[in-house]
């Protein structure tokens, strides 16, 4: 595995772009921090950690900790290989591309379609988190009832949510440098705020680390024991540690993005792995009470409020809710890229409307609107299921871990046939461990898919009304989503794939153009 300091070459910028026919039209004006931010602030430390603590907690005990560094494992593998793949073509829409490139037109097709609907649902999943935090801060924030309704909480999370929705599209429309300002900033909020976080558990410890080893006899109702109960609160872990591709979907937005991209990906989920673990640990280890039913209820919020009590504990909600506000932009902006990307190889419908570049702004502005709108639908159809944030949530990961196997799988394709080349001039490779690597990645992915959709009740419709579609909720998104992508793709839009006039590079030939 290598990676290195400078090439004994010059190394244009838009050097790979050439590679897939296209003409530079983004500004560049992202530097390494930047890219980083763009990283750490998808996967969001404090986003993931206070969202699904409750869940987590509730379906796995304290043990489900467990699940953070099993996550972290798999996922390294994955994040290794985009590393690899983004030293050698970063650019818009990375899933996309690279599904594309190493694999083919149909199976990049797919990747970016998968990628792109699970993004929209991402986002409408990471704007709910409004809810668990606001209400928190002050009662006031709670516009819908008291919040003791059936439908109180989801009612009121859809409208915080659309709020926050609302601001990400306005900020992503006017260009990716106010973008990057706000969330280079709320990056450095984040971190600040999950540091002194972390000291302040420290400072708060009322038990040791072997709280990690108590299950709260919560495996009694599996067949398989805890280890059916494990598998489930999983989920909480697996919702945090991704969207790491976010650095190099920005490759034509930065600056020297084959070597800031790759060290941009693997900084943002090792720095997550570790800060999060801290707080998830020391969470555990200073709460005053296990037994308490607020920890399967309010999360991490809760143990905030608890351990630190209600002014410095509302104060440390308040950079949640930075978190929260950054992540949900992060997630935005990496959609708009990909949706572009799409569209500019005449792969979306009104493709050339898409593929727009605002002169004024040198950004993508109609994928933000109709991404932002889209988004707003989601929350709207489940705006009455009480498990609304579950749901949502666990549908946007299923998407996620599926669109990525549409690399890895590629990729490890491409290596076992010897058609696999590193970027070469110094940059990130993983040398003779990446057969290795990609194996893992692999294998992990479609396990944590499998796992991940699975019809159960407790994720999917634990509590009334019961019906047998809400249970199989997620298989049957998935393939109304993958099924009907991929039919209209076949029948329609793939008679017209090819790089548009306006956005190939004038010296390629047609054979350049994606078919």
């Amino acid at each position: 595995m290598t990676t290195t300091g400078q090439s004994p070459e010059p190394h244009h910028d838009d050097t790979e772009l050439a590679e897939f026919g296209y003409r530079p039209e983004l500004k560049r004006t992202l530097g390494n921090f930047h890219t980083f931010a763009a990283g750490i602030s998808y996967i969001s430390i404090l986003t993931g950690t206070f969202q699904l603590f409750y869940f987590g907690y509730g379906s796995g005990g304290p043990a489900y900790w467990w699940s953070w560094p099993m996550v972290f494992a798999g996922q390294f593998t994955v994040a290794l290989c985009f590393a690899e793949l983004a030293a050698r073509h970063p650019v818009a829409g990375s899933v996309y591309n690279w599904s594309k490139k190493i694999g083919n037109a149909h199976l990049g097709w797919l990747a970016g379609w998968m990628m792109l609907i699970a993004s929209i649902v991402s986002i409408a999943a990471v704007a709910l988190a409004y809810q668990l935090t606001l209400p928190q801060i002050s009662s006031a924030f709670q516009f819908v009832g008291d919040g003791t309704g059936k439908y109180d909480v989801a009612t009121n999370a859809v409208v915080l949510a659309a709020v926050l929705i609302l601001f990400t599209t306005l900020v992503n429309a006017f260009g990716v440098r106010l973008m990057a300002t706000i969330n280079t900033a709320g990056v450095f909020i984040e971190l600040i705020a999950t540091v002194v976080l972390i000291t302040l558990f420290a400072v708060h410890i009322t038990r040791g680390p072997h709280v990690v080893m108590q299950t709260n006899h919560t495996g009694s109702g599996y067949s398989t024991g805890y280890l059916g109960a494990f598998l489930v609160a999983s989920l909480a872990s697996a919702y945090v540690m991704y969207g790491f591709d976010t650095a190099a979907s920005l490759g034509e937005e930065s600056l020297d993005p084959s070597r800031n991209a790759p060290r941009a990906i693997i900084r943002a989920i090792v720095a997550s792995f570790v800060l999060g673990g801290l707080v998830l640990l020391l969470a555990l280890m200073s709460v005053s009470s296990l037994k308490g039913e607020k920890l399967s209820t309010d999360g991490l919020q809760y143990v905030v409020l608890d351990v630190l009590g209600p002014t410095a504990g509302k104060a440390m909600l308040w950079c949640v809710l930075i978190a929260v506000t950054v992540c949900a932009l992060a997630v935005h902006t990496a959609a708009i890229r990909l949706a572009f990307a799409m569209a500019r190889d005449n792969n979306l419908p009104a493709s050339s409307l898409l593929a727009r570049v605002s002169p004024r702004f040198r950004t993508p502005v109609l994928p933000a609107v109709i991404i932002g709108v889209l988004a707003l639908a989601i929350l709207v159809v489940n705006i009455r299921q009480p498990q609304i944030i579950t749901v949502v949530t666990s549908i946007g990961i299923v998407m996620i871990y599926l669109a990525y196997l549409g690399v890895t799988a590629p990729m490890l394709v491409a290596r076992l046939r010897g058609r696999w080349q590193p970027a070469g001039q110094g940059r990130f490779s993983l040398g003779r461990w990446g057969l290795l690597v990609n194996i893992v990645a692999v294998v992990w992915g479609a396990a944590m898919t499998v796992n991940l959709i699975w019809p159960r009740a407790s994720v999917y419709n634990a509590s009334a009304p019961y019906h047998w579609y809400l249970r199989w909720g997620a298989v049957l998104f998935v393939a109304v989503i993958a099924g009907g992508g991929f039919t209209y793709y076949w029948l329609v839009q793939r008679h017209r794939t090819g790089v548009l006039a306006e956005h190939r590079l004038e010296s390629t030939s047609t054979a350049q153009e994606v078919v």
